[in-house]
């Protein structure tokens, strides 16, 4: 197969995949609406069970007498580490700040702002408490700085800090709340411990949420990889699901036990979840609660649920992450799944492939320092890795250019006898030793490649921003100046020169194969940089592989017969 016309297949995959990536997100979700904030209820039911949360019923959850109203104003602390400012109170996180990510690539732009409680970006992170037999705290009331303290920094040679609040309820119990921040680390600890000093058996569960608005994207069009990247809420219960904002509802909760696992609200970049100890076992529920034209988006743990005698004490803990998709703390995070949060592609296949892309790519970056040059690297990988294909594709075409005369020869005796003229034009391959599909396995092996480091590149957060030479500054954004395509472009145009053409192609073909490095020049025009620097590289080293293997089985090729 001509090596033009796998371009012209490769092209037609390309576009239907861009395609499908559009209408996915067809019934786009809502840009951020402007209302305040409402929670789902969770009734009080009879001991021994956990009580549920409707996805439709808005009240205020069951808060203790000896508290603040539901909906008073909790006192609010600021925590500064070296990669997070955070806003907080005993039930929920208000803002986030992550210090090391500005939200445009001039250094100077200001922190993205992962969590907050303004009306137009609303995403928190909230945790409370619900008892079957007593008062309790929820998020929204109840928890109270246990010192008088506004703001919390980490000290230069501290490793960890401590927020502590308290719960003091009207029967003797007491919960503490420990919120646990540490040097480098975007996961927060939340640690609580119920103490029962009263007289009556206490029993309680815990429950973890997040709750937003689908943000308004700051990248749009069909080339943005914002624009199509994953947006929507994400949980492990012993596979990986995730929801669209569009049928966040409409396909149902799941609403069913899950042991250890984690629920996650994704998007682009960054995302922040809960993830409960691995031997808790909690229930795993998604509402949409409506207000007028505001729809919010919730995802919650229910559990574990403690029992505590009197005079007895239990303690249950969870992590928050707030923060980027780094996947080396990830996976340092030892929690089965939370890696599926780097969400690379929906197919098992692709994920694995995309993730093992970057495992060498993340190599090549502690070697070479510069993620453009670590893309160049892995290019020159792969062709090594397939260069045996490569040769064999080479050898075929150097075969098929020297037996061009025969061909037309053959062409001019059958003339319209197309079965005839590809009887004889596959006895001549036989004889000879061609292979006219051989060009084929190579360009087909790379696309999935190719594909897979195109999520790759829209997904790491490792490349957001990440500057290769000069005017690339950002190899997930397209070259502002559109150089890299126009190199890209001339590379293919020496590739189609120096391609024989495929047998049989009428001169109209061959005429529209001409535009085929004009098509791929506008269609790369405005994908990431780091993509076409991935297409450059591989196209000039196949080039040059091309010029001086052609040069070499050329001579090796038996001569044309008249």
């Amino acid at each position: 197969m001509n090596q033009t016309r796998l371009f012209l297949i490769f092209a037609w995959l390309m576009v239907a995949t861009l395609l499908w990536m559009e209408w996915g997100k067809e019934k786009a979700a809502p840009e951020a609406p402007t209302a305040t904030q409402t929670v789902p209820v969770m009734p009080t039911t009879a001991p021994g069970t956990v009580p549920n949360a409707p996805s439709t019923a808005l009240a205020t959850p069951v808060a203790p007498a000896a508290t603040p109203a539901a909906g008073a104003s909790a006192p609010t602390v600021t925590v500064t580490t070296d990669v997070l400012r955070v806003t907080l109170d005993g039930g929920e996180l208000h803002q986030a700040d992550l210090l090391r990510y500005p939200s445009l690539a001039a250094a100077d732009s200001a922190p993205v702002r992962l969590l907050a409680d303004d009306t137009s970006h609303f995403f928190v992170a909230q945790s409370g408490w619900v008892s079957n037999n007593g008062a309790a705290p929820s998020h929204e009331a109840g928890f109270q700085p246990e010192s008088g303290a506004r703001e919390f920094n980490l000290g230069a040679g501290a490793r960890e800090l401590v927020v502590p609040f308290v719960w003091q309820g009207p029967d003797g119990v007491t919960i503490r709340r420990r919120y646990v921040f540490e040097r480098g680390s975007y996961v927060v600890q939340v640690r609580d411990e119920v103490v029962n000093a009263g007289t009556a058996p206490w029993q309680g569960f815990v429950y973890r949420q997040l709750t937003r608005v689908p943000r308004a994207l700051t990248r749009k069009g069909p080339m943005s990889a914002e624009s199509y990247s994953f947006q929507g809420a994400a949980w492990f219960d012993g596979e990986y699901n995730k929801r669209k904002y569009d049928k966040f509802v409409s396909d149902g909760s799941p609403d069913k036990p899950v042991k250890g696992g984690w629920i996650g609200m994704l998007q682009h970049h960054f995302f922040a979840a809960w993830i409960p100890q691995a031997s808790d076992t909690s229930t795993v529920t998604l509402a949409a609660p409506q207000n007028g034209s505001t729809t919010q988006y919730l995802i919650r743990e229910m559990g574990p649920g403690v029992n505590v005698a009197p005079g007895a004490k239990a303690e249950t803990s969870a992590r928050l992450w707030v923060g980027p998709k780094l996947v080396k703390q990830i996976d340092a995070q030892q929690v089965k799944g939370l890696d599926r949060a780097v969400d690379f592609s929906s197919y098992g296949w692709a994920a694995t492939l995309a993730g093992w892309l970057f495992w060498v790519l993340d190599k090549l970056h502690g070697l070479l320092g510069n993620w453009g040059w670590s893309i160049v690297g892995l290019v020159v990988l792969i062709k090594a890795l397939m260069y045996p294909l490569s040769a064999a594709q080479y050898k075929s075409m150097a075969k098929m250019r020297k037996f061009q005369p025969r061909i037309k020869q053959l062409q001019e005796r059958y003339g319209d006898d197309k079965q005839k003229l590809q009887m004889a034009m596959m006895e001549l391959y036989k004889k000879e030793k061609i292979n006219p599909v051989g060009g084929c396995l190579p360009i087909l092996l790379q696309m999935p490649v190719f594909l897979c480091l195109y999520w790759m590149l829209s997904e790491s957060v490792e490349l957001r921003h990440a500057p290769w030479i000069g005017w690339i500054t950002d190899l997930t954004a397209r070259d502002p100046f559109f150089i890299l395509p126009a190199i890209n472009l001339g590379v293919m145009f020496l590739t189609q020169r120096m391609t024989p053409p495929a047998p049989g192609m009428d001169p109209m073909q061959q005429k529209m194969m001409q535009f085929m490095p004009l098509v791929f020049g506008v269609l790369f025009a405005f994908m990431p940089a780091g993509l076409v620097l991935y297409w450059i590289t591989n196209g000039s080293l196949g080039l040059l592989q091309q010029w001086w293997m052609t040069k070499r089985y050329a001579e090796e090729a038996a001569p044309a017969k008249a």
